[in-house]
């Protein structure tokens, strides 16, 4: 067999079935080459169809493989944020009685003729604020209003008067400073740990990127199963301090709002207080 002829069987056998031009076939033939983007998307593919082997994807085994020292920023951001939320229940359900005693205590104090009638009611109020000032008031007018003794003159049984209409008024200044400290009562632990939860989770983070780095001066490999439980326990750390101190944030701005309404609420009811000690003893 002659080269011609080798060279015509040859091309017969490798050439395209396709009746097109040579230009068609041309591009045809480059159509079918693998391009780099083809090769990185079937490498991706292949990736996300096989998991990696020995991970799970749970937050809790994460949790459990993490370092001591991450297991113990953990359970300290924990332990704040169950104790702030139990003082949130604690304050809702507290301020919650104190509107409602609140409410019925002034609808009394001012339809009662007498201080005596609202004295009756005040054992079954006293989650309001407003009765201990009434009866730090009340028990200031009973000891300036005391009948005088039996041998006193008979001119000296006159109307009973107020020695001192400011004795009272320092009287229900004194409850009332008692009383706002008795609203503020736990509502600091909110504001400490939205203050300081934060930074204890950045320093779990901290550690968990230390934790990362060291794995991989050791191994000497930047693989992502070096890298990812270090970046894990980090990420971890950072959202357990975010989930401890929004809540405690908002609910101590919550409370704190609250608390300035009561005292406002005290402030004037020390004044209508006042008002009837000096039309009724003055």
């Amino acid at each position: 067999m002659g080269l011609t002829e080798f060279y015509t069987v040859w091309y017969r056998c490798i050439r395209p079935r396709y009746p097109s031009s040579a230009h068609h076939n041309r591009t045809t033939s480059e159509g079918l080459l693998p391009t780099p983007g083809s090769l990185v998307l079937a490498l991706q593919l292949e990736g996300s169809a096989v998991p990696a082997q020995g991970t799970t994807g749970s937050v809790i085994d994460l949790i459990a493989d993490a370092s001591p020292v991450s297991q113990v920023v953990l359970g300290i951001l924990l332990i704040f944020s169950v104790v702030s939320w139990a003082v949130v229940v604690y304050k809702a359900m507290a301020f919650r009685r104190i509107e409602r005693q609140t409410s019925t205590f002034l609808d009394v104090f001012r339809r009662s003729t007498k201080f005596s009638e609202v004295q009756a009611v005040c054992k079954s109020l006293e989650g309001s604020p407003l009765v201990g000032m009434f009866q730090a008031g009340y028990a200031e007018l009973n000891l300036q209003l005391r009948q005088p003794a039996a041998n006193s003159p008979p001119a000296a049984a006159a109307r009973p008067t107020l020695k001192s209409l400011t004795a009272v008024d320092r009287a229900l200044l004194r409850a009332s400073s008692v009383e706002v400290n008795k609203l503020e009562k736990r509502v600091p632990f909110l504001a400490t740990t939205a203050s300081i939860t934060p930074f204890i989770g950045l320093f779990g983070t901290v550690w968990g990127i230390m934790v990362s780095f060291f794995n991989i001066g050791t191994q000497g490999s930047t693989d992502l199963s070096v890298v990812a439980p270090g970046i894990a326990e980090a990420l971890i750390a950072t959202a357990m301090g975010l989930f401890a101190a929004i809540p405690a944030v908002y609910f101590y701005n919550h409370f704190s709002t609250k608390v300035k309404i009561y005292a406002s609420e005290m402030d004037d009811f020390a004044l209508e207080f006042l008002n009837i000690a000096e039309r009724n003893f003055t």
